[in-house]
């Protein structure tokens, strides 16, 4: 098969005139798919319907330290639920505090209080002329929303298979004051599935920052999200390493049981070193008299354990492994010959991120909306929305189930090659 580059002009028209014919066909069909977030299936989440019976009316709501967990208190989470948390991210409980469902709620939460009261005594953000963050792109467009929000100058950082460029991430750190955090999601990334290598973290750990309050925010949001049983990547442990440069208070790691048990209904935690968690909560004392510790109760005896967490991950597993290995294996098929496409194919989390021809991102997800298949917008994986190459496309495989997806998988090929068609004519 020859590669899209290789055709003459005149192949490169009656390949579009067949590609067309088929998208008239699509259109006609009038299909309604959605793979435009990441969220759980059904199938998936029927797996936790029981947690909702391991406690009722009858049960003992008693914390371990004998705490009445239907009263106010604990503001930093339950005994047992830090400990399962320390369990899951590998720290000690006393550098966890469990909130409510939401990971993206604490990030907002500690740029906020960064903004207006400073972190661990420093100036507060909102006081000085500019504040900047970087962003390893593509990566997480919520992550990306709440520094806009908040009017924080973003800085692209290219991510590579490694992780992000951390020569531009050392200049940036150490020259400029002003450069007050990065975000991470240093496994399984959003939405290309990398892994951070030993090196990267281990570089992470040794940055010397001209800011004081500069901190990296952790997104260890799939440390336990693996696809396969036999082939499961590991990192290095961020606050391990940082602990062992000399450099304790550089990091928050943020994570959640969001696409473990219930999105909406999960725990979720915060892990830092013990200068910040004495800092965070003294602030927090002002926010909350504390989260749902019922709920932190349930999943504690739901899970009991990482083990437990481990095994449940498993059985969510053999649901989504199908769907990516079924989106992958037609890339490899249909894309990669012509040479039209580029992906990493993740070993967990879950997204693909598929890279096009440069200028072909946005019109590939319009052509898929117009045929009835909802992408995630083509500029959301960078600041701003905008992709300064149009050419990423992340892919959500977990929500359809696999008939939809495969059907929209197809979908997605035929609007990939006809729009590389279109630019080729174009050059």
């Amino acid at each position: 098969m020859k590669s899209y580059q290789e055709m003459t002009k005149e192949e490169l028209l009656q390949e579009k005139a067949g590609l067309e014919a088929e998208y008239a066909k699509i259109k006609a069909r009038g299909l309604a798919l959605d793979m435009s977030r990441g969220k759980p299936s059904s199938e998936q989440l029927d797996l936790c319907m029981d947690m909702l019976d391991v406690i009722d009316s009858k049960s003992v709501l008693k914390s371990e330290n004998g705490t009445d967990l239907r009263n106010y208190g604990i503001v930093d989470g339950i005994p047992e639920a830090k400990r399962l948390i320390a369990e899951i991210v590998d720290c000690k409980p006393e550098n966890v505090i469990v909130y409510g469902n939401s990971s993206l709620n604490i990030m907002y939460d500690q740029i906020s209080r960064a903004m207006t009261h400073g972190i661990c005594g420093n100036t507060p953000w909102c006081k000085l002329d500019k504040v900047k963050f970087l962003c390893p792109v593509p990566g997480y467009d919520r992550h990306f929303a709440v520094t806009e929000h908040f009017g924080i100058e973003m800085i692209n950082i290219p991510m590579s298979a490694d992780g992000p460029d951390m020569d531009l991430v050392e200049k940036y750190v150490s020259e400029d004051p002003a450069v007050k955090g990065i975000w991470c999601v240093p496994k399984y990334s959003n939405p290309q599935g990398v892994v951070y290598s030993d090196d990267t973290v281990r570089r992470f750990a040794n940055l010397k920052p001209a800011a004081a309050d500069f901190r990296i925010f952790w997104d260890n949001a799939y440390c336990v999200h693996h696809i396969y049983e036999d082939k499961q990547a590991q990192i290095l442990n961020i606050l391990d390493e940082c602990e062992k440069a000399g450099n304790p208070d550089l990091v928050f790691q943020f994570c959640s049981t969001s696409k473990v048990s219930f999105p909406g209904a999960g725990i979720a935690a915060i892990s830092a070193s013990a200068a910040n968690i004495a800092d965070i909560k003294k602030q927090l004392s002002f926010q909350t008299i504390g989260h749902d510790k019922i709920n932190q109760l349930r999943h504690v005896r739901y899970f009991k354990d990482r083990a437990g967490i481990e095994a449940h991950m498993m059985k969510q597993a053999a649901i989504i492994r199908p769907k990516f290995e079924m989106v992958l294996d037609l890339l490899e098929k249909e894309i990669k010959p012509l040479g039209i496409g580029s992906w990493v194919n993740p070993l967990g989390g879950y997204f693909i991120g598929f890279e096009t021809l440069e200028g072909c991102a946005k019109a590939v997800v319009a052509k898929c909306k117009e045929a009835g298949v909802v992408l995630t917008g083509a500029g959301a994986p960078f600041p701003y929305g905008k992709d300064p190459k149009d050419s990423i496309i992340r892919i959500a495989p977990t929500y359809p189930s696999l008939a939809d997806l495969t059907e929209a998988a197809n979908v997605f090929v035929t609007c990939v090659k006809l729009v590389s068609v279109e630019k080729l004519l174009e050059r």
